[in-house]
């Protein structure tokens, strides 16, 4: 069984579940803690709370974009109709059909299930661990290059040989213009066919070899900084290219990285719980055939000559 990650957005049959363990979890809560928690409306005497629509808005899902008072009305009225079918379906004692009570017994351990890696991931984010994670991070990587370049491109179709012609000619006087002391940037934005580059007069920023089609990067990280190169042909066409920089690629910092340290921190956690229980569990599988296990044969030990 893959390894369970926790829902973004949950069936409507778990978010009624979950939404009447919170209901029966509030009524029980003592009242210092309730004071804290406003009562915002009732539904045939049924309190709801503050709290409430915060477990209603995350079973809900992604909402559209509506203003504070606009969601707290929808999730009012959101939770008052899962207290009316809820109660509609009690007095049809749906409740007591064995299809509702496995579906609720199931429920009520997937809510386990993510209470509790939803609680060991949380307890796994400590600086410690995420800066131990970002400093083996930096040690594991390369000092990969990046190249600064400019380019010029006239647009040829690869299987238009006639058109190829042309875009070629066209880079190639474009070529002439440049040695002769013309500007990069602004031929770029006068001349180029890559609509991007009209306004950025052709500069790509820094980019690392695997970034670009080959054609383009073996020809880019030969050029020294400065260097203009010849005509170069790719399936976008015909290019000329400036180098105007090269550099190590800079080491993001820790603040720049952390949300991808966090969230691998928290499923590392979540995975090594889910591993240790499987190691300790006694997992059968009736539904398929035991495979019979073959001796394997010790190798160390001479074959028996067949008589």
């Amino acid at each position: 069984m893959p390894f369970p990650r926790l829902a973004v957005c949950r069936g409507r049959l778990a978010a009624v579940m979950s939404f009447f363990f919170a209901l029966l979890m509030a009524g029980a809560a003592p009242l210092k803690a309730q004071d804290k928690d406003p009562v915002l409306a009732k539904v045939n005497g049924v309190e709801i709370h503050q709290s409430d629509l915060a477990v209603a808005e995350e079973e809900a899902g992604q909402l559209p974009p509506m203003s504070p008072d606009q969601k707290q009305d929808y999730l009012i009225q959101f939770t008052s109709d899962m207290l009316l079918l809820a109660k509609a379906a009690e007095d049809q004692k749906l409740s007591d059909t064995p299809e509702f009570k496995r579906k609720l017994a199931f429920g009520t351990k997937k809510l386990l299930m993510e209470a509790v890696l939803q609680s060991v991931g949380k307890a796994a984010l400590t600086d410690e661990a995420m800066h131990k994670v970002y400093d083996e991070a930096v040690k594991q990587m390369s000092q990969e290059e990046e190249v600064h370049a400019r380019h010029i491109l006239i647009r040829a179709a690869p299987d238009d040989e006639k058109a190829g012609k042309a875009a070629e000619d066209k880079i190639k006087a474009i070529i002439v213009r440049l040695k002769n002391g013309e500007d990069f940037a602004k031929l770029a934005g006068e001349l180029t066919e890559d609509p991007s580059g009209k306004a950025s007069g052709g500069d790509l920023g820094y980019f690392t070899k695997d970034q670009m089609v080959p054609e383009f990067s073996n020809v880019a990280f030969k050029l020294d900084k400065g260097q203009i190169s010849d005509p170069v042909k790719t399936q976008f066409g015909w290019h000329v290219i400036k180098v105007e920089d090269k550099r190590a690629k800079p080491t993001p910092t820790f603040d720049e990285v952390k949300p991808q340290i966090e969230q691998f921190v928290t499923r590392k956690a979540q995975a090594d719980l889910v591993n240790s229980l499987r190691a300790s569990a006694k997992i059968e599988r009736l539904d398929k055939p035991v495979t019979p296990q073959v001796p394997v044969p010790d190798a160390a030990k001479p074959a028996e000559p067949k008589k």
